[in-house]
């Protein structure tokens, strides 16, 4: 009978190695935590300086997103909009019709891919379809009552950026938006302010 090595023994005794290594450097961490004033000093230095970058690359984003909407409602401004009643109506449907699909793309998107590095195509999505949505806004009779729609079916994300588009925008007559039923009576946006 030959002294062979059977290859479960050698993969459990690789598990258990690498294991003890990590149950080992786990309880050297902690020691080294506790004890070391030095190594706590240096673990809180970069738990700021992290949190720095990650707060300075937010604040850099959201005025990107901002550009990046006022660059939008310029642009459709610069387009114009139809005149006609039936072209206008056309025009409406249209642009719900285009918003509702890209919310769709961006909420499918968001779920198949669970925040994989996808933030910027998918504010990008949200900037289009806000977009779309402030279009349709633009040239239907009554805006506030259209407002109160879009509060109860479009996404927040998106709602908040037409909520932008719509301040930035300031020639439409618009009462409540954004905030239901019980917000500011006083006739503003109720939209982040520059």
């Amino acid at each position: 009978m030959s002294s062979s090595i059977r290859p479960t023994t050698i993969a459990l005794a690789t598990v258990g190695a690498l294991a003890t290594g990590f149950v080992a450097y786990a309880v050297y961490f902690d020691h080294k935590r506790r004890t070391d004033p030095e190594f706590r000093k240096s673990l809180k230095r970069e738990s700021r300086r992290i949190a720095r970058a990650a707060k300075e690359e937010a604040e850099a984003q959201g005025a990107q997103q901002k550009q990046a909407v006022r660059n939008a409602v310029t642009e459709a401004q610069e387009e114009g909009f139809p005149t006609s009643v039936e072209e206008k109506e056309t025009f409406f449907m249209n642009m719900v019709g285009q918003g509702e699909a890209l919310c769709q793309s961006g909420e499918s998107e968001l779920s198949s891919h669970e925040h994989n590095g996808l933030i910027q195509p998918l504010e990008s999505t949200h900037i289009e379809a806000a977009l779309s949505f402030y279009k349709a806004l633009k040239v239907y009779p009554q805006p506030g009552d259209l407002i109160t729609i879009y509060d109860k079916t479009v996404p927040k994300p998106v709602l908040d950026i037409l909520a932008e588009m719509v301040a930035f925008d300031g020639t439409m007559p618009i009462g409540n938006f954004g905030g239901g039923s019980g917000s500011d009576a006083g006739g503003s946006t109720g939209a982040i302010d520059d």
